[in-house]
């Protein structure tokens, strides 16, 4: 397996998990197995009456695929590096874009309130100091592609620079690290297990970064949850963690959902971002983090040849090859 294909992998996998939960975001458990049974098995369209994707068709992503590769451009353009104030206008213009096509999946309530603040002068250093939710986890996976993981103290640097705009607070930025730090792990050759723990350890290492708000602490959920679902069988996980973990827009439910999913299902990455897709709640982002981990270690073969040509021709506008490689550059410098 190499480079290439774990990065792109990644990227992949985060797309199919966004688009595998499209349809069933925000609804709950027993909604989602009333409609497709205790798991998914493929995409499918949002139905009509959804609250956020009515309308959209089988295999398409949303907003966590388009934010990542928002990000994942701006990195590109700034050798690395991103600055802030662009972040912010690059925000705006995509909401705007997202308004022209009449979706309503849009900014997150922290992204939503750190760019209405940019936009009426607050200083930048200052308008993601209540950002808690996971929109900072959800689109960080281009800087675990470009940043190496050896030095996990740099990463950690990059994470909050990507970040902090938004989600300037001690668990959105330990859920984004941890979710980064294992992506960049997997792209370096490490398995599922040694990549959850990976993600620990970085999400320790960020915890005491950003403004402190009461939740529970990142690192030591991932650890718990990874634990939880052990020895159960699928069916079971989506239940385990729909009903102790939680799978709110909150960073501590989500991450640590993410990576239980992933830890009961590491040899498959397309079964696990299934089965987060089907957990119900954040469900799309769950899945997306859940897939970019998994096929960050697996690689993009991983996934089945059909389902990416099915995302390929449903949401013509990704170029997943192309950003990986350009990614890729940046984590081997020039």
């Amino acid at each position: 397996m190499t480079l290439q294909s774990r990065a792109t992998g990644a990227l992949y996998g985060l797309a199919l998990g966004d688009a595998l939960g499209m349809p069933t975001q925000m609804l709950s458990r027993p909604q989602i197995t009333a409609r497709y049974g205790p798991f998914l098995t493929g995409f499918h369209p949002a139905d009509a009456d959804h609250p956020l994707a009515a309308g959209m068709p089988a295999g398409a992503v949303t907003d966590d695929t388009e934010q990542a590769l928002l990000l994942a451009e701006l990195l590109v353009e700034g050798k690395g590096r991103i600055d802030p104030a662009e972040l912010a206008r690059r925000l705006v213009a995509w909401e705007d874009d997202m308004r022209a096509r009449g979706s309503l999946d849009l900014l997150g309530p922290s992204t939503k309130r750190a760019v209405e603040q940019v936009l009426a002068g607050t200083p930048t250093d200052e308008v993601g100091r209540y950002g808690t939710t996971n929109g900072a986890a959800m689109r960080i996976a281009p800087v675990g592609i470009a940043m190496p993981v050896a030095n996990r103290a740099a990463l950690v640097d990059r994470v909050v620079e990507a970040s902090s705009l938004t989600h300037n607070t001690g668990v959105a930025l330990a859920g984004a690290a941890a979710v980064a730090a294992a992506v960049s792990a997997g792209v370096d050759g490490a398995s599922v297990p040694d990549a959850v723990e990976v993600a620990v350890s970085a999400a320790r290492l960020a915890a005491g970064r950003g403004h402190w708000v009461a939740a529970a602490d990142v690192a030591e959920r991932i650890v718990w949850a990874t634990g939880l679902v052990r020895g159960l069988g699928q069916a079971q996980v989506c239940e385990r963690v729909y009903e102790l973990v939680g799978t709110s827009l909150a960073t501590q439910e989500s991450v640590p959902a993410a990576f239980a999913i992933l830890a009961a299902c590491p040899d498959d990455p397309w079964q696990a971002a299934l089965l987060a897709a089907s957990v119900g709640g954040d469900c799309d982002t769950i899945a997306a983090i859940a897939g970019a981990v998994g096929g960050a270690c697996h690689g993009v073969d991983a996934f089945p040849e059909d389902a990416r040509e099915t995302l390929v021709r449903v949401n013509p506008g990704l170029d997943l090859d192309a950003m990986a490689v350009a990614l890729l550059g940046l984590r081997e410098g020039p």
